[in-house]
């Protein structure tokens, strides 16, 4: 049995039973006797009672959440900092974890997501304007009720925001799947920091899968700080574009690309919620981060790897052991699993690194033959206001370069302000080394983003950082020919200006691009046409919110204006037409001269509608109400006895009937029947009797 269930701590609180074990805690169920409620204690680990770091962020939570009072985050009512216990009492959240839910329910139907997002971010949003940053949300931190509501827990890394200093520990904490690029960096947190991992939550709750994973630590940390997620609708194509557009915003790499406060992303959600078929203008910004990496090596002491070998290897980030072991425990704090030793993955890394560079600089000395001829006397080149990349590019005698660097504002950047030993002083042996001072502030520089970027063009913005771009061709049929695939090292890496950055080049085909045109507000048969017409191929998705006309279309993606293969496949938003349905009442005022029956015809949108259509006795109703169901805008004809009667039009959004036209009912008037003339006979007045009478004839000869 566990040594706490069953005991009472301070004579108060009766231990009933473990929910909940954790990292650096365990989770208790308990009775208060004293205010008579069932609480949650979290207790500290007793191996941790000695351990500075982790009693300090175990009171750390205790004083954020108490300075916290908002529905969506977990109450605390009681703490105790004793040298052999020390504990948490917080209010009993009777429910599952996020991450359980998640788990049971695969993707989440969208608008579930936004209900349960816009608690998340009013929570934080308290918690941001009492200057406390949580810095490890993520679904097993994030408590469901069967209510529905959402209770934020677990503040154990949280902070007080203070914008001019960086974390604590300077070290990435957090959970590595919901971690921000600044965190994993070791830079300053603050409120964006957890908008980062909101923004993951929303990804995963809508598509049911994470933006980044992997088999490391290690692994994550690094697509974190450099990779770019697949969009959402990618993997989800039933997640409205608006939606997309709020996740990725979120998720930006650079913190000052994201939102900038919870509310302001909470605005924006709103936005959305009224109009699902909004799209924002958020700006062409780039999905990247151009901060320099710090590749993480080891997520504990590095032990037997040499340090040498670390350091030579690009800095790293320290990630606590708390943050990697893996508790599968209910409540659990970490999701990955410890499987192999961190230096394992250390060295591993290493290994594999040092292999692929090895092999790539073995192939290009094969190229270019590596000649080994014999050293010769040069004279030393003036370079003082040269290019340090044109020198580097142009230079005959394999001179060898140590940079430093030196800011001259009137310089322009990258020439070379001095040099040892200076030009034309000396003769040196081919392929000595020559210390130049070039223009800038740093000797490094991070590799720019050049993905998708024209040969020319990733060539120049290497150039412009003072980087030696060196082109290898190789075969791909989806970049399109003379377009990069990617280069090494990697965009963000940071490293040695003039240095030699590698950059592959598609050399296959060049796929035809299609510019997308613009189709919203077109009908579904308009844009299918538009877009069949440019050899795309078109799939839809309906919208049962709008209050647009049926078939009309709201958005695609990817949005207009963009470029796209030939042939790909574009995803339309169309309304359904049930979001405009709205009853009218139109009162059509019956002739008054008309004694008998009339038959009334309704026609709507140039239909019959047979339902409305009906026999009506003037006599008895002067004014006859006609119910109509619809959306948008129709037009109406009522015709009575097959004659043109009134016209009118008819927005179902707004109820209003205007009279387009009038016509005057003609009775019809009702003819004698036709009768047969009566038979006429002649007879004599007087007839004598027994005198036969000869009947009357023109025939002469009778």
């Amino acid at each position: 049995m566990d040594k706490y269930t069953g005991k009472r701590l301070d004579g108060r609180y009766e231990i009933q039973e473990l929910i909940g074990v954790g990292g650096m805690a365990v989770v208790y169920k308990a009775y208060d006797t004293i205010d008579d409620r069932t609480v949650a204690i979290k207790i500290l680990k007793d191996e941790f009672l000695g351990n500075q770091e982790f009693i300090r962020r175990f009171k750390n939570e205790s004083k954020a959440i108490a300075v916290l009072d908002h529905p969506n985050i977990v109450k605390v009512y009681d703490v105790s900092f004793g040298d052999r216990l020390q504990y948490i009492v917080m209010e009993y959240i009777d429910g599952i974890t996020l991450k359980e839910y998640i788990d049971q329910q695969g993707i989440i139907e969208w608008k579930d997501v936004i209900h349960l997002t816009t608690q998340i971010l009013k929570a934080l949003q308290h918690a941001h304007e009492c200057g406390i940053v949580h810095r490890d949300i993520k679904p097993q931190n994030i408590m469901l009720l069967q209510d529905g509501t959402i209770k934020v827990t677990d503040f154990g890394i949280a902070r007080f925001s203070d914008k001019s200093t960086r974390t604590m520990t300077e070290q990435a904490i957090g959970s590595v799947h919901y971690i921000a690029p600044e965190q994993a960096r070791g830079d300053a947190t603050d409120g964006k920091t957890d908008i980062y991992s909101v923004g993951v939550m929303l990804y995963e709750m809508l598509t049911g899968k994470l933006p980044f994973d992997g088999d490391s630590a290690v692994t994550i940390a690094l697509m974190q700080l450099q990779s770019t997620p697949k969009r959402p609708r990618e993997i989800n194509p039933g997640i409205p574009i608006g939606l997309e557009q709020i996740t990725m915003k979120a998720m930006e790499k650079l913190p000052s690309n994201r939102y900038t406060s919870a509310a302001e992303m909470l605005s924006d959600i709103e936005r959305f919620r009224l109009n699902p078929s909004i799209v924002f203008d958020y700006g062409n910004k780039s999905f990247v981060d151009d901060q320099p990496t710090k590749f993480v090596h080891s997520l504990r002491d590095s032990g037997g790897v040499d340090k040498k070998v670390a350091d030579d290897a690009t800095k790293v980030v320290d990630m606590p052991e708390e943050d990697v072991v893996v508790k599968e425990e209910k409540f659990a704090d970490e999701d990955f699993v410890k499987e192999h030793k961190p230096s394992y993955y250390a060295i591993k890394g290493i290994v594999i690194a040092a292999v692929a560079v090895c092999a790539i600089f073995f192939a290009l000395a094969m190229l270019r033959g590596c000649s080994t001829s014999q050293a010769k006397d040069v004279e030393v080149p003036d370079y003082v206001g040269k290019s340090f990349v044109s020198i580097k590019e142009n230079n005959p005698n394999n001179f060898q370069f140590e940079v430093k660097s030196e800011y001259d504002e009137s310089k322009e950047m990258g020439v070379i302000l001095d040099q040892e030993p200076k030009g034309g002083s000396m003769k040196v042996k081919s392929g000595s080394t020559i210390t130049v001072t070039v223009n800038g502030k740093d000797t490094e520089v991070s590799v720019p983003f050049i993905t998708n970027y024209s040969e020319s063009e990733a060539s120049q913005a290497l150039k412009d950082k003072n980087l030696i771009p060196e082109i290898i061709y190789v075969e791909n049929t989806k970049t399109p020919k003379g377009y990069t695939i990617e280069c090494f090292p990697k965009a963000g890496v940071k490293t040695t200006i003039g240095s030699t950055v590698y950059v592959y080049v598609a050399g296959g085909k060049r796929t035809d691009k299609v510019t997308l045109p613009s189709v919203d507000g077109l009908t579904l048969s308009e844009a299918k046409k538009t877009l069949v017409d440019l050899g795309l191929t078109v799939e839809t998705v309906t919208d049962d919110d709008s209050k647009e006309p049926k078939d009309t279309v709201l958005g695609m993606s990817p949005l207009q204006y963009g470029k796209v293969d030939a042939g790909s496949v574009i995803t339309l938003t169309v309304s359904s037409g049930l979001g405009d349905v709205n009853t009218v009442n139109i009162f059509v005022d019956l002739p008054s001269d008309v004694e008998d029956s009339v038959d009334m015809t309704v026609i709507v949108d140039g239909a019959v509608d047979s339902q409305n259509s009906k026999t009506l006795v003037p006599k008895y109703n002067k004014t006859y109400t006609l119910e109509l169901k619809g959306s948008g805008t129709s037009t109406v004809v009522i015709q009575l006895d097959g004659q043109a009667y009134r016209e009118y039009s008819v927005d179902f959004a707004t109820s209003t009937v205007t009279t387009t036209a009038s016509y005057d009912y003609v009775v019809t008037t009702t003819a004698p029947p036709e009768t047969e003339p009566p038979t006429q006979y002649y007879t004599d007045p007087y007839v004598e009797p027994n005198t036969t009478v000869q009947p009357y004839t023109d025939d002469p000869e009778l």
